[in-house]
C-alpha cells in the first residue's frame, strides 16, 4: 500500500467534510484547551473543552465540548494549531487538527497515520516516530507532517539496532529540535518488556533533520537513561544550554514465570545532566544529583517554566517504578541546584492523578496542570514558583483532566 497516496486521499476527503460534528459553541469560549476523559470505566473518549481563564470558574463536558474518536489521545500545539493524536496500541491512529476561531475549536482535517511513540515540533513540521521493540525487526519509521499543508512530506526508516550497537534496540523516550539537529534521548531495550543489560548509561542520538541521518550518539555513565517511556526528559533553555533528567528507572528481566516480569535495576541516581550550547557532548563539569537535593526522591516529569525553573513531579523510594508518575510537586532550579516543595495542593492521599501534558507561559514562575481527586472532582491548579504555592482554579466537571494547553485565536 502506498502510504503517502492513501494519506493524500484521506486529507482530500477531510478538507471537504463538514466540520459540524466537530465544532461546538462552548459555554466558555477562550484560548485555553482542557482535555477531559469522562468518568466511565471503559471505552471512553476524551472531550476537548475551551476556557477563557484557568484561574476561576467551571467548565463541563455535559452537553459541551468536542468528543474525540477513540481513547488514549495525546496532544501537541504547533504553528498555532492543536493536534489530537490517537494512540492506536499497535493499530493506525487518527490525527485531528484544529484552529481556534473566536474561542471555538474548528476542525481543519482528520487523517490516519501510524501510532507513534515519540513526536516533536521541528521547524514547521511535526516529526513522528513509530518505534519497534522486537530485535528481529529493528527498523523504526519516521514521518514529517507539515503543519501548513497538513500532509506528510517525507518519511523514512531508522534501524535502532544500529543506533544502540550493543545487541539491543534504542527506544527513543522523546525528540527535541536543537538548531538544525534532532536530539533523540533513548533507553536501550532487549525486547518488548523493556528490560536491558545496560541500566546505568544515558544516551542521545543526534540526527541531521534535513535527511534524518544519524550523525553521532553521545553517552554519559553518571546516571541512567534520559526521560521515561513516552516522557520528555530533555529541554533547551533560553541561552541554548540543554538540560536532561534521568528518573533512574531502567529494569532487568526476572526469571521466567515470575511476577512481576521485571525489576528496577539502575544503580545510578536520578539526576540532571547538561549539554552546553554550541556543543554536542555531555558537560562533565555538571551533574545535579536530584536524590541528594530532594531527600531521596526521583524525578518523573518536568515542565520548563523559564529562567532556570522547572516544575517537577517526583516519587519517594517506596513509590518509585518504571511507569510511576510522582504526586510530589516542587520547583527545581538548575542554576542554583535547589529543589523546593510546593504547598497548597490537596493531600497526596486524596489525589488520583495529575495531568502530564501541561501549559506554561514561560515567564519563569507560572505553570498550570490538572489535579484529579479520588472523590471524582477535578481542578486546574496554578503553580507559582516564586512563592512555591499552588492555587486552585478552574473546576472541570464530568471527568479527569488529561491535558492543559493554550492556542491563540485566528481570524
Amino acid at each position: 500500500m502506498n502510504f503517502k497516496n492513501t494519506l493524500a486521499t484521506l486529507l482530500a476527503g477531510a478538507a471537504f467534510a463538514s466540520c459540524s460534528d466537530d465544532t461546538s459553541a462552548p459555554e466558555t469560549p477562550g484560548n485555553y484547551i482542557v482535555t477531559v476523559t469522562p468518568a466511565a470505566t471503559t471505552g471512553v473518549a476524551d472531550y476537548l473543552l475551551t476556557a477563557g481563564t484557568l484561574e476561576s470558574g467551571s467548565v463541563s463536558i455535559i452537553g459541551n465540548g468536542i468528543e474525540q474518536d477513540g481513547t488514549y489521545r495525546y496532544y501537541v500545539t504547533h504553528n498555532n494549531k492543536f493536534f489530537s493524536m490517537l494512540y492506536g496500541q499497535g493499530n493506525p491512529g487518527a490525527v485531528t487538527a484544529y484552529n481556534n476561531k473566536a474561542g471555538v475549536l474548528t476542525k481543519l482535517t482528520n487523517f490516519q497515520t501510524e501510532t507513534v511513540q515519540a513526536f516533536e515540533p521541528v521547524n514547521d513540521d511535526l516529526l513522528l516516530f513509530k518505534i519497534m521493540r522486537n530485535p528481529a525487526t529493528p527498523n523504526s519509521s519516521w514521518y514529517k507532517v507539515n503543519t501548513n499543508s497538513l500532509t506528510i512530506t517525507s518519511d523514512g526508516i531508522t534501524n535502532t539496532a544500529n543506533v544502540a550497537r550493543n545487541g539491543e534496540l534504542a527506544h527513543f523516550s522523546w525528540l527535541k529540535q536543537v538548531g538544525t539537529k534532532v536530539y533523540a534521548p533513548y533507553f536501550s531495550i532487549a525486547g518488548s518488556n523493556f528490560a536491558t543489560a545496560y541500566p546505568d548509561s544515558a544516551w542521545i542520538a543526534v540526527f541531521n533533520y534535513a535527511d534524518m541521518k544519524l550523525e553521532k550518539v553521545i553517552k554519559d555513565n553518571r546516571t541512567s537513561f534520559i526521560g521515561r517511556y513516552f516522557t520528555d526528559g530533555l529541554s533547551v533553555i533560553e541561552n541554548g544550554d540543554i538540560y536532561a533528567f534521568s528518573a533512574s528507572v531502567a529494569t532487568a528481566a526476572n526469571p521466567a514465570g515470575t511476577t512481576p516480569a521485571t525489576r528496577l535495576s539502575s544503580t545510578k541516581p536520578s539526576a540532571i545532566v547538561r549539554i552546553k550550547a554550541g556543543t554536542s557532548e555531555f558537560d562533565k563539569s555538571y551533574l545535579l544529583n536530584f536524590e541528594s537535593i530532594s531527600g531521596g526522591m526521583n524525578i518523573t516529569n518536568w515542565l520548563y517554566l523559564g529562567s532556570n525553573n522547572y516544575l517537577v513531579r517526583a516519587t519517594t523510594p517506596t513509590e518509585k517504578g518504571a511507569y510511576a508518575a510522582g504526586l510530589n510537586v516542587g520547583i527545581l532550579n538548575i542554576a542554583d541546584g535547589t529543589y523546593k516543595a510546593v504547598t497548597g495542593l490537596p493531600a497526596k492521599a486524596d489525589i488520583a492523578s495529575i495531568s502530564v501534558n501541561n501549559f506554561t507561559p514561560k515567564d519563569g514562575r507560572t505553570g498550570y496542570f490538572g489535579v484529579n481527586l479520588k472523590d471524582g472532582t477535578s481542578f486546574v491548579y496554578k503553580i507559582d514558583a516564586s512563592t512555591l504555592t499552588a492555587t486552585r482554579g478552574l473546576k472541570v466537571e464530568g471527568g479527569a483532566i488529561t491535558a492543559v494547553k493554550f492556542l491563540d485565536q485566528t481570524n
